[in-house]
Formats: C-alpha cells, structure tokens, sequence
C-alpha cells in the first residue's frame, strides 16, 4: 500500500464512526481555538508595543528620576534630613514611596557618568485649560517628556525643539471639541492656553498648533517645544525672579553606540549613584509583560484542555482497533507489514488532530476579528492602532502542527496494539 493510499484509507476510516469522531474533534476544538485567540491577543499587543516605540523615537534616551525610597504604614514616618530630602510636586513612583527632587547636583552627577553625553531637566507646567477663537475652555495638560519624543502624528509635524515660536502638538481628541473640522484644519491655528501663577492670578499664553497626534500608552497630554514650556513657566512663576533649583525628572541622552548589555549596565552604574533611569522601551516593556502574563495562563488552560483532548484521541482508536481487529488480520495476512498498520492508525490520530486545530483556529479567526473590529471602534477606540487580535500566519500554523503532534503521540498507543496483533488470532476474533 503507498503513502497516498495510506492517506486516503486514513482519511476514510476516521468517518467510519462519525458521532465518536465529531466528540473527539469538538474536545480539540476548545483547545485549539482558544490557544488560536490567546496567541492572537499577545500578538497585537506586541505588535502595539513595538509600534508605541518606533513612533515615539529617542532610543537614546533615559527618564531619570531619584531612586524611591519605599515605605509602608508599618516602617513609620522617615525622619527628615534638610540635605537628601528636598522634593518636588510629581507623580513618579508607586503609591507608598517618597519621590525626591533631582538638583544641579544630580544633573551634574548624571552628566559626568560613562556613557552619558547629555542631560536636561524636564520642567513642569500645569496648565488650567486651551481655547480657540474665543469659544469653550477645555481642561488641558502638557505631557512633561513631550520634547524628547515623537509623536504619533494624525496630521502636521512634529514639534521643532530649536524654534522660538511656542508650538503645540495637539491631542486628536481636542480636535472636534475646540471646533476644528478636521485634524488638517486645526494645523496651523493658534490657541490660547490658561495657566495660574504661584499668586493665583490668571495669565494666558498664545501657542500654533503644528501637528495633531493620536492618543498612546505614553505619549497622554499635548506636545509643547522647549520655548512653549519656557512662557508657561515663567507665567506660571508669577514673574518672581527665582532660579529653579530641583525638578522632578531629567531627561538623558546616552551614546547610540552602546549595546544592550552596555545599557543595561550603564543604568547599574545610574542606579549605584541613586538615580532610576528607564528608556521608553522599558516603560512599555512592562505592560507587555502583564499582557504577556495573563497571556500565559489562558494559554496553559489551552494546553490542559488539549491534553484531555488526547485522551479523547487514545479512546476513540483503541475502539476503533478493538472493532477492527478482523480487517486488521486479514490486512497483514495478505502481506501489510506492521510498519504500515502503525503508520495507518497514526495518520488517522493526525488527521482527528487536523480537523480540530483547523476548525477551531478557523472559527477563532472569524470571531476574532469580528470581536477586534468592534472593540478597536468602542472600547479600545482611545488606542489608535491597537488590533488586540492580530492572528499571523506562522502563530495559527504552530497551533495546528502543536495540535497533530500531540495528536500524533496520542495515536501511537493505539497504533502500536495495532501493529502487533498476530493476524491468525486476529482473524479468528468475534
């Protein structure tokens, strides 16, 4: 008997006992389908991830902020000391910690370690609200690291650091309210932006919207140029004329030539002086690693619920074998060798594994990206890009060959019983 009729016999007798067959299929169904949406979802993360990254650009770049130190309700209020512990108004940190302000000091400390070759200060603006041509005032805030990043343009460009002109990269979602019709349309307009100084007066400071950016992971606020920054700050000051001497967070730029280890250990050295420093790709690294996490468990109930599949698998052929026990006889008295009955009975625990990972990978492809295409217009329509299902091509393919290899493993039981039946006693067999 040659391979193709092997096959097609193969093929053949899996029908034989439809309703058996169907439950053994419907049992690999469940797992194959929801390995298939499990694998989905970690991918279009991933795929956003990357995509959050490479369109926010600086690669080069460290957020640094002074090292937290955590406490908890059981360690006790920490005793002041006048020369660590000067702090700012940020939000960095974990709830629980004490975020200490970065001083000239500091900035000088970063700048002279190995690897760095620049660093800035990020200063803090918070203004009340934006408004356009006299219309209605919106609350509004600048994203502090907006000068060191890429925006995920919708439409317009990016900021230009050197200009002296104040620019602004507006959130798309300001777009409709400031009565902009278009993204287009709001490029190029100017906006006032409202900000109370330290004596609760008023002041306003007038910016031209150069581009429009879509919402993302990190880049949540409007994009404002250094000299956009340097007017809110100094409204913001109240025009008191008093030199800043600690911020929050700093911004440095280390050599491009560096490799990954020599980063890493560049922020080991960072950390030794008392600093965190974390590039954009870590901060979204660990998103994807939650995502990655629950990932993980729903793929595991997809593995149990395949390996009860085998079972199902195991049972169907050993009865299968057991009421073919003549017909296998009479094979091998005419000449098939034991080869052969194991290589029939394995093709047919593989083709039992085919139409299960096929179908359920199938039906998880269909609703799947149904299920994403409603989502990306409802819930996650704050996340432009995201495609929370994204199913590849390599990823549906492993879960299939993943499915008929163990479907392969659970056949060679059955097969192998198969294979040595003594044709003589087989034929004799009621």
């Amino acid at each position: 008997m040659r391979t193709k009729d092997l096959v097609a016999t193969a093929i053949s007798n899996t029908f034989r006992s439809k309703l058996r067959t169907t439950l053994t299929v419907l049992a690999i169904f469940v797992g194959a389908f929801t390995l298939t949406l499990t694998n989905a979802v970690g991918a279009g993360v991933s795929q956003y991830v990357d995509a959050q990254v490479g369109s926010l650009g600086s690669p080069d770049v460290f957020i640094i902020t002074q090292a937290s130190d955590a406490t908890t309700a059981g360690d006790g209020p920490v005793q002041y000391d006048a020369s660590s512990s000067a702090s700012v108004s940020s939000q960095q940190g974990p709830p629980g910690t004490t975020t200490k302000a970065l001083t000239a000091a500091d900035l000088t400390t970063i700048g002279d370690t190995a690897g760095i070759v620049s660093v800035d200060p990020i200063r803090s603006v918070l203004p009340d609200y934006i408004e356009y041509d006299s219309g209605s005032q919106y609350e509004f805030s600048i994203n502090a690291t907006s000068a060191v990043t890429t925006a995920d343009l919708t439409a317009g460009a990016q900021l230009d650091g050197g200009a002296t002109a104040a620019q602004l990269v507006l959130p798309d979602t300001f777009v409709k309210p400031l009565g902009f019709a278009s993204a287009d349309d709001a490029v190029g307009a100017s906006v006032s932006i409202g900000i109370t100084d330290i004596l609760g007066e008023k002041h306003t400071v007038n910016a031209t919207i150069v581009g429009v950016s879509l919402e993302s992971l990190l880049a949540s606020g409007a994009g404002a140029n250094d000299a956009l920054i340097a007017e809110l700050a100094d409204a913001q000051s109240g025009g008191i004329e008093t030199a800043v001497t600690s911020y929050g967070v700093a911004v440095a730029h280390f050599d491009t030539a560096l490799s990954a280890d020599a980063v890493t250990a560049l922020k080991t050295d960072l950390a030794a002086e008392g600093y965190t420093a974390s590039t954009i790709a870590d901060q979204l690294g660990a998103v994807q690693t939650v995502i990655n996490g629950i990932v993980g468990v729903l793929n595991a109930f997809a593995v149990i619920a395949l390996i009860a599949a085998a079972f199902g698998i195991i049972n169907t052929l050993l009865m299968s074998v057991q009421e073919r026990t003549r017909e296998i006889g009479l094979m091998k008295a005419m000449g098939m060798s034991g080869g052969k009955v194991y290589t029939l009975f394995s093709l047919e625990a593989i083709v039992i594994g085919f139409l299960g990972s096929a179908i359920g990978a199938g039906v998880a492809i269909g609703l799947g990206s149904a299920l994403s295409a409603v989502l990306s217009q409802g819930l996650l329509s704050g996340l432009p890009g995201l495609n929370i299902l994204l199913f590849e091509p390599a990823s549906v393919a492993f879960v299939i060959g993943l499915v008929m290899l163990i479907a392969f493993l659970s056949g060679t039981l059955p097969a192998q019983r198969a294979a040595k039946q003594n044709p003589i006693e087989s034929l004799r067999y009621e």
